[in-house]
């Protein structure tokens, strides 16, 4: 397809119907900051992006989610230019009939022609069908890792980092993640001072702490699809400070430790150990997001032990400290609860 002309890397940002803007806006913005900033600290225009809209669809007028339309420049079966980076935005499941079979065609016979292909949110999902995730390692949002992972087993799935890359491929989690795989490519491309001063400028992290584990509650709402669950959960609330073994569950369940393990396990898919700390994970991150207890006494009433070992448990569960995520998820309206 050719070496582009002006000496920028054009980057096609695939509008999906149905998108949400920040997936397409937050790396469209970092790439043009990017380019600003590299001419400015270099000296020179042709360092830099050339952001190029095109559409997934037969149509160049794609809807988001908003109901704002974005007008793209071209459809991606019609690019006939060099591509340096591809970049797939997410779409609700429910449109998937609007992407023709030429659109995955286009990505499979292309691949190896574009320097980097990579997704925003669900936009996985494409590169998936495409084939072009088989035998890697890949993230989505959070919500949908499991999903992506039951329909393509071949995929290696983790649901914890912002961003994945593996070779030409890259994939990142949930919508405002795409501004941070964008970072990571201008770091990538024209180092980290450029990137550092891209991040400061748009107010971002150059990396952010923590992983996406820490948006998502450790536990699905199990209560809806398991009678165990229902029945025990407000039990282990009132009980958390306790320390709790499988016999005690079992008992206040009225069956034996055998079978309730066996069922508690067929139900939950997890055994009631790791339930139980994923409750108490879940419970210390609504008192951390919602009160002003201080951490140790968090601990106390979650059964987490002290500080330290809470924060142990945080690190290895969510990839961040319990003060780090009383910051980053702290309501303005906190309020102590007795």
């Amino acid at each position: 397809m050719g070496a582009p002309r002006n000496g920028k890397k054009k980057v096609v940002l695939v509008a999906m119907p149905g998108s949400y803007l920040l997936d397409v806006a937050g790396p469209a913005d970092v790439f043009t900051m990017a380019s600003r900033v590299a001419a400015k600290m270099q000296g020179k225009d042709t360092a830099g992006y050339e952001i190029i809209l095109a559409s997934a669809t037969r149509s160049k007028r794609v809807v988001s989610a908003t109901g704002i339309p974005l007008t793209c420049s071209v459809r991606v079966s019609e690019i006939n230019f060099g591509v340096d980076t591809l970049l797939i935005a997410g779409m609700p499941f429910a449109f998937a009939a609007q992407i023709p079979p030429v659109f995955f065609t286009w990505l499979q016979e292309h691949q190896r022609q574009v320097r980097r292909m990579g997704s925003v949110c669900v936009g996985a999902f494409a590169l998936a069908k495409a084939g072009l995730l088989d035998h890697k390692r890949a993230t989505t949002h959070w919500e949908y890792c499991d999903q992506l992972q039951f329909e393509y087993p071949l995929i290696e799935v983790d649901s914890s980092p912002f961003y994945v890359k593996d070779g030409s491929i890259y994939t990142s989690g949930g919508i405002s993640s795409g501004t941070d795989l964008a970072l990571a490519m201008v770091e990538e491309d024209l180092g980290r001072e450029i990137a550092l001063t891209v991040a400061r400028k748009l107010v971002l992290h150059l990396k952010r702490p923590g992983s996406q584990l820490q948006f998502g509650q450790s536990l699905p709402p199990l209560e809806l699809t398991s009678p165990l669950v229902s029945m025990l959960q407000p039990w282990l609330l009132q009980h958390l400070r306790k320390t709790l073994q499988v016999e005690d569950m079992a008992q206040q369940a009225n069956m034996s430790v055998r079978n309730f393990g066996r069922v508690f396990f067929k139900e939950t898919g997890l055994t009631p150990a790791k339930f139980l700390e994923k409750l108490r994970i879940d419970t210390a991150r609504k008192f951390l997001s919602e009160t002003d207890l201080n951490i140790e006494l968090i601990a106390d009433k979650c059964g987490l032990g002290g500080a330290v070992s809470m924060r142990r448990v945080f690190l290895r569960h969510l990839q961040i400290t319990p003060s780090h995520y009383r910051n980053s998820f702290r309501t303005s309206l906190a309020r102590a609860i007795a």
